[in-house]
């Protein structure tokens, strides 16, 4: 029978040979997720030794990985704002900068926010977090996708945020009566290029959706409706919050000028102009 130590070695050995960026770390987590116990725990039983069911488990997650499907699709959960979030193909997975994002937002806030829209929602973890942070605050969600809809609506249900969010399906503002307004809108809207794509890892060119990610021949397409249309649908002294592409800061900024907006380009913890705030 093989020991935790050498299922680890043989995993990570695995992963290197087919270019999976983080062999140790991912070779933790599945096994630990394979078993149900904390990563920690493993280094505390190396010299376990694992049965057949445990192994006949484990083998075909190392399988999916190998072939770099997303970590997150195969434990099928993240964590985003202190919560656990269910995640699969339906939607795209909420990165680390979308968390930066959801705290730098909770800080630009002046005052607490009444209403809130967010624009493709996707599993619904801005919708979410926001919900938890701004307790009075009616919370729309909208996402174009009927499947990234329906995990939005699990996700708020297991984290019991259910009658606080109104989830429905809408290209953006289009299902939006004209006469709501917000107190801030927030969007994590595709932003890259059909040619950013092609030189995209596996992880995301082949099993995330496209649909999330790419938007048209520059990765402005999304971004120009979003903000030229804000206004219709922002209250005075309210904010537009726009996570966007790495080298787009000119463009929104025309683009935010255009729509009679002040805009503003902040950076993530790793210097890149990311977030864009309109007001």
């Amino acid at each position: 029978m093989l020991t935790i130590r050498e299922i680890k070695q043989r995993t990570e050995s695995f992963f290197a040979e087919k270019g999976v960026p983080n062999p140790k770390l991912d070779a933790d987590l599945l096994i630990a997720h394979s078993l149900g116990i904390k990563r920690l725990e493993i280094y505390l039983e190396m010299e376990r030794p694992l049965t057949e069911p445990e192994l006949n488990k484990l083998r075909p997650l190392v399988q999916r990985r190998a072939k770099r499907e997303p970590l997150q699709y195969i434990t099928g959960s993240v964590e985003f704002a202190g919560m656990e979030l269910r995640v699969d193909a339906r939607a795209l997975i909420p990165r680390p900068e979308t968390e930066e994002f959801f705290e730098l937002v909770c800080h630009k806030m002046s005052k607490l926010p009444e209403s809130i829209l967010d624009l493709g929602t996707g599993t619904g973890a801005l919708a979410i977090a926001l919900a938890s942070k701004f307790p009075i605050a009616a919370v729309n969600a909208v996402d174009l996708s009927p499947e990234a809809l329906s995990l939005a609506k699990e996700n708020a249900e297991t984290t019991g945020f259910e009658e606080r969010i109104n989830f429905f399906e809408s290209s953006w503002y289009e299902s939006i009566p004209e006469d709501e307004q917000y107190d801030l809108i927030i969007a994590n809207p595709p932003y890259l290029t059909e040619k950013e794509m092609t030189t995209a890892e596996p992880e995301v060119g082949t099993y995330e959706p496209h649909i999330a990610l790419v938007s048209g021949f520059d990765g402005l397409k999304d971004l120009r409706i979003i903000i030229t249309e804000a206004p219709e649908y922002l209250r005075p002294g309210g904010i537009l919050a726009l996570e966007t592409g790495i080298s787009q800061k000119a463009e929104l900024n025309q683009l935010a000028k255009s729509a009679g907006f002040t805009g503003e380009c902040l950076q993530d913890l790793r210097g890149h102009t990311r977030f864009y705030f309109c007001k």
